[in-house]
């Protein structure tokens, strides 16, 4: 046999445990979550499934689903929208731009992505009762409107794009402002889509944040509310899957419908020229 059909043979049988050692969880997740609670961690057949665990979630007043479901979905777009506007025009002005001071605000960006959120939630919390944003969306989303690793990230993109192409714009009668929304900016859709997926997951799946910012239940993110519940639910594995499963789902269709442009944006944000 060919060594290049062996080789490419193994790899994708790699491949293929990989995925299924990844998958195998939410399988796992996904099945538990339609069984009965007498059934729970138990093979049984397709007619004993239900969906009771998930209905319980949105018809049940004991469980505020619906509320967590709507303030995760406000916080996760007012902080992708914010990413949207800041991270690009910063890395804009990094990449293309010449001023004052550019190089200490370039490494001023690349010392904060090597700082751990955690050594500064205590001095953020701080601020954020100073100004009276605790148990508000703008303690939970203002912060968070900018990036310094996707900063850096389009920054990495931008240096590849001629300045040439830039001219060009200006002399065609376009600002600055107007060369970077019209042209610039649109260049950039794949490495976009990846900070998107990447910024969505994040914020989606945030727990430190909201558990720290906010204390009253109707402000509460779904992740956060979820666990407020499993003292009570503790018991209910089926009750506490479906929940998991709820939490996921959103960020599984996200990654599907723009993984192409997430696979092309990972390969072209680093490199220049």
């Amino acid at each position: 046999m060919n060594v290049k059909l062996i080789r490419r043979a193994i790899a994708y049988a790699v491949l293929w445990l990989l995925a299924a050692a990844f998958a195998t969880p939410f399988i796992y997740t996904l099945y538990n979550s339609f069984m009965p609670l007498k059934y729970a961690n138990k093979l049984v057949g397709m007619k004993e499934w239900t969906l009771e665990h998930y209905a319980t979630f949105f018809t049940n007043e004991a469980y505020n689903v619906p509320l967590w479901f709507w303030n995760t979905l406000v916080m996760t777009g007012i902080i992708m929208l914010g990413n949207w506007i800041v991270n690009p025009m910063a890395a804009y002005a990094l990449a293309k731009l010449n001023f004052r001071g550019k190089k200490l605000v370039l490494w001023m960006v690349m010392a904060t992505m090597m700082v751990p959120y955690h050594m500064i939630l205590i001095p953020v919390y701080v601020n954020m009762a100073q100004i009276g944003w605790l148990n508000t969306f703008a303690g939970l989303t203002v912060p968070f409107l900018y990036q310094c690793l996707y900063i850096f990230m389009l920054r990495q993109f931008y240096l590849g794009i001629p300045n040439e192409l830039i001219e060009a714009s200006r002399i065609d009668g376009l600002n600055k402002i107007g060369g970077f929304w019209r042209i610039v900016f649109p260049l950039a859709k794949s490495s976009l889509i990846t900070m998107s997926i990447l910024t969505f997951a994040g914020t989606w799946n945030s727990y430190l944040v909201p558990s720290t910012f906010v204390s009253s239940p109707e402000k509460y993110v779904l992740v956060v509310g979820l666990n407020s519940l499993k003292d009570a639910a503790f018991e209910k594995t089926s009750l506490i899957m479906a929940g998991v499963v709820l939490s996921t789902v959103p960020i599984l269709l996200f990654f599907f419908f723009f993984q192409k442009q997430y696979i092309e944006g990972v390969s072209t944000s680093g490199i220049k020229g």
